[in-house]
């Protein structure tokens, strides 16, 4: 009986071999994301992704340790940089401000600079919002406004503590990433900040601005030849999915790293 059972085991083990080497499944798409925290805000940034495509796999690098995360993005298709606590403002030669920004988190500034120049490398689309908006611009060489309120003349209100019905109005550039995306040359976004662009990065370029002439959105200042790259101030995954700035943008970044993915494979097949 023993030996009946066994022969069967076997045949299941091979038949199963071999649908596994004849059965094709298509590739699941992978984003990486630099900080993730269940349970907490940054769950809004999943359910954006997956309002889009359910199928997407979402990776946490925060908790994977740099040298782990880069690994991992060998096998990703994009990069979201999340929004979160200030930035070290050693990083972009404001260290004396120190006491006027968030408790630092030095592995995050520090993981988020080896994410980013891993996906220049790998040439991943590349999507950051608020936090990561603002590194993107210091990464590339910019500075930061340490404190809105404080440090510049506006009567604009870019945070409200406590919520995120803080609403401004935008107004977006011609020739750029977000007016071929939305179709808009103004609109209006959720704001909950107390950091933004100071000196831009010359590598990039203002594509929205507020009243108060505060940076909204960031492209390549030189786009041809170079991945796809947006950095916005504002929130989109926790707006009405229905305004042109939270869904189109996300929609366009899924574009992205499907385009890449597909570039991707036809490059390993040709390899092989």
């Amino acid at each position: 009986m023993k030996r009946v059972v066994y022969k069967w085991f076997v045949v299941i083990v091979i038949v199963n071999l071999i649908a596994c080497q004849t059965v094709e499944t298509p590739e699941q798409l992978r984003i990486a994301i630099s900080k993730v925290i269940p349970g907490k805000s940054y769950q809004y940034y999943i359910k954006w992704i997956k309002s889009v495509d359910t199928s997407i796999s979402c990776i946490d690098m925060y908790h994977l340790g740099i040298d782990s995360a880069l690994a991992v993005m060998e096998n990703c298709d994009g990069l979201l940089l999340t929004g979160g606590e200030d930035i070290f403002p050693g990083r972009y030669g404001k260290e004396n401000d120190t006491g006027r920004c968030d408790k630092p988190d030095f592995y995050r500034d520090s993981l988020e600079f080896a994410l980013i120049g891993k996906a220049l490398e790998l040439e991943l689309p590349v999507l950051g919002i608020c936090r990561g908006h603002q590194i993107l611009n210091v990464y590339f060489g910019g500075s930061l406004i340490i404190d809105i309120p404080s440090d510049l003349d506006t009567i604009i209100k870019h945070r409200v503590k406590g919520t995120y019905d803080c609403f401004h109005d935008v107004t977006i550039a011609e020739n750029s990433i977000l007016k071929d995306i939305t179709n808009l040359s103004e609109g209006q976004v959720n704001s909950n900040h107390h950091q933004g662009v100071d000196i831009l990065a010359s590598d990039l370029k203002a594509i929205a601005k507020t009243k108060d002439g505060l940076t909204e959105a960031v492209q390549w200042d030189e786009p041809y030849g170079k991945s796809y790259l947006l950095g916005i101030q504002w929130h989109p995954e926790k707006m009405d999915y229905a305004n042109p700035l939270s869904n189109k943008i996300i929609q366009k970044f899924i574009a992205e790293i499907k385009n890449y993915s597909e570039i991707k494979s036809k490059k390993d097949e040709n390899l092989h």
